[in-house]
């Protein structure tokens, strides 16, 4: 195997930040991952860079994963077990699975990156995380030097979080998920309660919805809020929405009846990050090449010729904003690299 050298990575990262690789390997098969090029002592795993924030150049060896394949590996009475490789892009396996009759991660449709990211990051949306459909990983550990089995008990998921992130394992590039397989349950129920998708449905009169309805909806819904990366280079929903305990939430609440909030399983409450942002000034406002978004203040974009550190100086200006508005601290979702 010869790496690459000195690679340019802006095409390589959503946000469409500059910065090069001192060497760089595409890796389409988990064969590739044994070879003893790759041990490198500073490594990066690169998706599809859909969660990505660039300093400036790495000095070290990137990983970019794109082992492609899908296939149903097995079923039973109670789902369907499928199998995507890493590299697959996530938008098209969900609607993959939809044409295969194979409903269940169908709230998930249109979330940029790649299936491979998908656990680290525990993506969610519109009432889902992909926790809830996860069955088991595959992953080459670069300090063992061996293939592992990951199943879901391990995981650790939390709101954006697994234990992938929690170790650092990512970042650090210690491990490469390889593959990841899902349970779908064949016992499927619509979940539409979110208000944005219940009005979409609404709007066509539909009642009672098929998955590809729902995703059709979300789709729409996501298009409309969020900007198309290859035309005004973003990285999606830049911020955690906060969690916070319940006697807060009330206190905001009354402050500011509009607030959006979601009561969560374990008490607390869940805010919403972007109407936080909006409310403190941020919406369509940009400081130098970087500002959010004038559709939805949650989604940081780079107008041009942006760099990491202006990233970082937006970044800083709207966490400073809303903590003097709200008492909130926000924290960013990207991987800074």
């Amino acid at each position: 195997m010869t790496l690459q050298q000195k690679i340019e990575l802006t095409p390589f990262n959503t946000l469409a930040l500059p910065g090069t690789a001192a060497c760089y390997q595409k890796i389409t098969t988990s064969a590739q991952l044994t070879a003893s090029e790759l041990l490198a002592t500073k490594r990066f795993i690169l998706g599809g860079g859909s969660n990505l924030v660039l300093n400036g150049d790495f000095s070290g060896l990137i990983l970019h994963m794109a082992i492609p394949g899908k296939r149903l590996l097995n079923e039973d009475a109670d789902a369907w077990y499928i199998e995507a490789g890493a590299g697959e892009n996530w938008h098209d396996f969900v609607q993959w699975t939809l044409r295969q009759g194979w409903p269940g991660l169908e709230n998930l449709s249109l979330i940029p990156g790649t299936v491979g990211a998908a656990p680290i990051q525990n993506i969610g949306a519109y009432g889902l995380e992909v926790a809830e459909r996860f069955h088991s990983l595959t992953a080459w550990d670069f300090e063992k030097r061996a293939f592992l089995t990951v199943d879901r008990s391990i995981c650790q998921f939390a709101y954006r979080d697994s234990l992938f992130k929690q170790q650092n394992w990512h970042l650090s590039g210690r491990m490469a998920i390889t593959s990841v397989i899902f349970r779908l349950p064949k016992i499927w129920i619509a979940n539409y309660r979110y208000a944005d998708v219940a009005q979409a449905l609404a709007a066509q009169s539909i009642t009672t919805p098929t998955p590809q309805q729902i995703a059709s909806a979300i789709i729409t819904i996501r298009q409309h809020k969020l900007p198309d990366p290859a035309i005004t280079p973003n990285a999606g929903s830049f911020f955690h929405n906060p969690l916070v305990d319940h006697k807060l939430a009330e206190k905001l609440a009354a402050d500011y009846p509009a607030l959006p909030r979601y009561p969560q399983a374990d008490g607390r409450v869940k805010l919403a990050a972007g109407w936080l942002i909006e409310q403190a000034g941020w919406k369509g406002k940009s400081l130098g090449p970087v500002g959010m978004y004038e559709k939805q203040a949650l989604v940081l974009v780079n107008h041009g010729g942006a760099t990491g550190a202006d990233v970082r100086r937006t970044m800083a200006a709207v966490q400073a904003d809303v903590k003097a508005h709200f008492g909130i601290a926000l924290t960013p979702e990207p991987i800074f690299l």
